[in-house]
């Protein structure tokens, strides 16, 4: 069943060509498409195009959908071009005539948008959550072994004394500036483009305002035009937040990868979280971490893949926007998944406490015997030249104190403010207010 056929079968090739992967990938709208379609017709219902017999059959017929939905139950059948086809066609079956008439003054166009947007704001809300576990579990590692000095380095050569409390830390505060990105993703999906219908408007007096406060958006996309052009953007901007969360996994990755490296010893895992080899018997190799970063620079690959897939289309809507959900959304059941592990790796991670014992870090501290010279009145020039000269003809002997007391350094982690600042980036969502608008639609 296609829903704008006339008289006319389309050729079987044509056919498969077309509908590509969107059965398959149509299954995760489902939901957003029955909660557009409750708004849509609530709002038909106040002008004039559906009765209150025809509007109750609607409501409750949409509802059961919805249930079967949640429940796992719902399929699109073989012969069924996508959801929006399989909901309309499922709600005729059962209610009637009042189930042929909830595409007035709706295309597919803007039918597609508003479930995209719903869908990726319910994503958006498991990417924060998952992002929130990632950052909680960092911040207590940054605390826990806050006392615990490892290596800096610079140009990967040995450089000045970090620590286990920085190295946790920086990440978890990287997450503060990655959700920035996605809240700001968020404000882009959080508009509502239903009531732009192919893009042009509708003759009919259509109550955009009604379904922005039902579907619990936080406005509208004004402009019918605008609305349709956001297709493509909208998943730009997203992937762009996407990519800057997996940035950081990817980074925190590749640290993890090389400080288990027998060379540095930094930190280790459980045997039963590792792999072996089928040839040496001593590996314990980082497959996990690996993975990760893997997956994460595929996702870092994203944007520019939707921004070379949407480059140069004139304004209105075209099939090519069709191909954006086959790259967009494997991502993010991946970053969710490369989140999640991460969590749980790093709740068995062990931390070496004695790193710097090992004499080949001593150059570690040779600014902080230039700085001790400083506080005693050396000028900085001359005390940076007396301590290079002692390296150089053996008589260097490294000052392992370590007093550093500014805001973010090893003694002032600063945690607190990194927590504020999640907590407040985290609350901006106000997932909360568009859940409560949800369930008063389904109630």
């Amino acid at each position: 069943m296609k829903i704008w056929q006339k008289n006319t079968d389309v050729n079987q090739l044509v056919e498969t060509f077309t509908v590509g992967n969107d059965r398959v990938l149509d299954l995760q709208l489902a939901e957003a498409d029955v909660l557009g379609s409750l708004a849509h017709t609530r709002m038909l219902h106040r002008i004039g195009l559906l009765g209150d017999a025809d509007l109750d059959a609607v409501q409750q017929g949409l509802k059961a959908i919805y249930r079967e939905v949640k429940a796992g139950e719902f399929t699109i059948d073989d012969h069924v071009e996508d959801v929006h086809s399989q909901v309309e066609l499922l709600l005729t079956k059962r209610v009637g005539d009042a189930g042929k008439k909830i595409h007035s003054g709706r295309s597919r166009n803007d039918q597609v948008l508003v479930d995209l947007k719903l869908f990726f704001r319910m994503e958006i809300e498991k990417l924060v959550g998952n992002v929130q576990a990632l950052f909680t579990q960092l911040i207590h590692l940054s605390d826990t072994h806050k006392a615990v000095l490892l290596p800096g380095y610079t140009h990967l050569q040995i450089a000045m004394p970090s620590s286990f409390g920085l190295w946790f830390g920086a990440y978890a505060e990287s997450l503060v500036d990655d959700l920035e990105m996605m809240h700001a993703a968020w404000n882009v999906c959080n508009k509502n483009p239903l009531g732009s219908a192919a893009g042009y408007g509708s003759s009919f007096p259509l109550d955009r305002t009604m379904t922005t406060e039902l579907l619990g958006f936080a406005d509208l996309n004004y402009n019918v035009v605008y609305a349709q052009m956001g297709r493509g953007k909208t998943e730009r901007l997203l992937a762009q937040a996407m990519s800057a969360v997996a940035a950081t996994l990817a980074k925190l990755a590749m640290d993890v990868c090389l400080y288990m490296n027998q060379n540095f010893g930094f930190i280790s895992f459980p045997d039963h979280l590792t792999t072996g080899s089928s040839i040496m018997p001593h590996k314990k190799n980082p497959d996990v971490f690996e993975l990760v970063r893997g997956r994460c620079n595929k996702i870092q690959a994203l944007p520019n893949e939707i921004a070379l897939m949407t480059a140069n289309l004139p304004s209105g809507y075209h099939r090519d926007l069709q191909l954006l959900k086959e790259n967009l959304f494997p991502a993010f059941r991946s970053l969710n998944e490369c989140l999640e592990i991460t969590v749980f790796m790093l709740d068995h991670i062990r931390i070496n406490d004695r790193i710097l014992d090992d004499p080949k870090y001593d150059y570690l501290f040779s600014v902080e015997v230039v700085n001790e010279e400083v506080l005693k009145g050396v000028p900085f020039r001359e005390a940076y030249r007396n301590i290079g000269l002692a390296i150089e003809n053996g008589t260097y002997k490294p000052q392992k104190a370590v007093n550093h007391t500014h805001e973010g350094s090893i003694g002032n982690l600063c945690n607190d403010a990194i927590r504020l600042a999640f907590d407040r980036v985290a609350g901006s969502f106000r997932f909360g207010e568009v859940n409560a608008a949800l369930d008063r639609l389904i109630q």
